[in-house]
């Protein structure tokens, strides 16, 4: 029997969670997901992540998993994401991963470039630069050792910048020479469903959500992680808007506003990422009865009755 990778996708807001639950209940499966955030068990409520009562109608994967001083990267979560489903896929004919981690997702269905696993010490060393000598200088010097990487990469992404250089300094070789950008070939089929919502629609529901995040206790959240404040893991929109709070520099009010702007602004990116992706097929998360149907034309997977 085929094997099959249902890949529900979409923007921060759309309906993702809901609806994979549904989808997966009915093909009598799991759920893997795909989100960088939800990774982490301090982060319930700011990321969104699925409710204990989710969590219990069905197998959920890499949900809560990790501290927030845990370093993982998208290329470790392809090794264990693609571990894990061998394993499922010896139970299961169709498994669901859903998310909203554009760099995730791409690791899963085409694979991203084996680059070494940076160590701690050189690590450490790159960010204490950073720190010390600023952005401009590590670029000045990321144009020297790989030139053509210089060309393309977003200079005001420190991170970005910073990484190269790691790779840089751990191998003797250029960052480029290991972005060969080759598709991997995986032992299932994947099939790709995109859910969209008017953008007006889709806005209203993220303000709202921001709003029952607050009265959840998003803000005590925030409070209890307030010391990690400089973490990669906490570099996240409703964290970081509401650590400008806590330190003084804004107001609540102006606080949550930034929130629901930035949430609003990062689901025009996802879309914009996901939309150059011609594989994907796209619905309302409301049309379940034909995302189904859609699903059972295009795989082998029997109709349950």
């Amino acid at each position: 029997m085929t094997k099959n990778l249902l890949v529900l996708i979409g923007p921060t807001g759309v309906g993702k969670t809901d609806l994979s639950i549904r989808l997966a209940q009915s093909f009598d499966t799991v759920i893997v997901s795909a989100d960088s955030r939800q990774l982490y068990a301090d982060l319930k409520i700011g990321t969104a992540a699925p409710t204990q009562e989710q969590l219990a109608a069905l197998p959920h994967y890499f949900i809560g998993t990790l501290g927030l001083t845990d370093y993982y990267s998208a290329a470790q979560y392809e090794a264990d994401a693609i571990k894990l489903l061998e394993e499922l896929f010896e139970q299961k004919d169709i498994v669901v991963l859903t998310g909203g981690s554009m760099m995730y997702v791409d690791a899963i269905c085409n694979g991203i470039d084996d680059i070494p696993t940076v160590d701690a010490e050189t690590r450490e060393v790159l960010l204490q630069r950073f720190k010390e000598e600023g952005l401009e200088q590590l670029c000045a010097e990321l144009k020297l050792l790989d030139p053509e990487y210089y060309n393309t990469v977003d200079l005001k992404n420190h991170k970005r910048v910073i990484h190269a250089l790691e790779i840089c300094y751990m191998t003797g070789k250029t960052y480029t020479s290991f972005r060969t950008k080759q598709k991997k070939q995986r032992p299932f089929n994947i099939i790709k469903i995109g859910l969209t919502r008017d953008r007006e629609e889709l806005y209203h529901r993220i303000n709202q959500r921001v709003d029952i995040m607050m009265k959840e206790g998003l803000l005590e959240e925030a409070r209890s992680v307030f010391s990690y404040r400089h973490l990669n893991s906490l570099n996240t929109v409703g964290y970081k808007e509401l650590f400008k709070y806590l330190e003084g520099e804004w107001e609540l009010s102006f606080a949550i506003e930034k929130i629901k702007q930035n949430s609003r602004i990062y689901s025009r990116k996802q879309m914009t990422w996901f939309k150059r992706d011609e594989e994907i097929k796209w619905f309302h998360p409301e049309a379940e009865e034909e995302i189904i149907n859609y699903i059972y034309t295009i795989n082998s997977t029997p109709k349950q009755l």
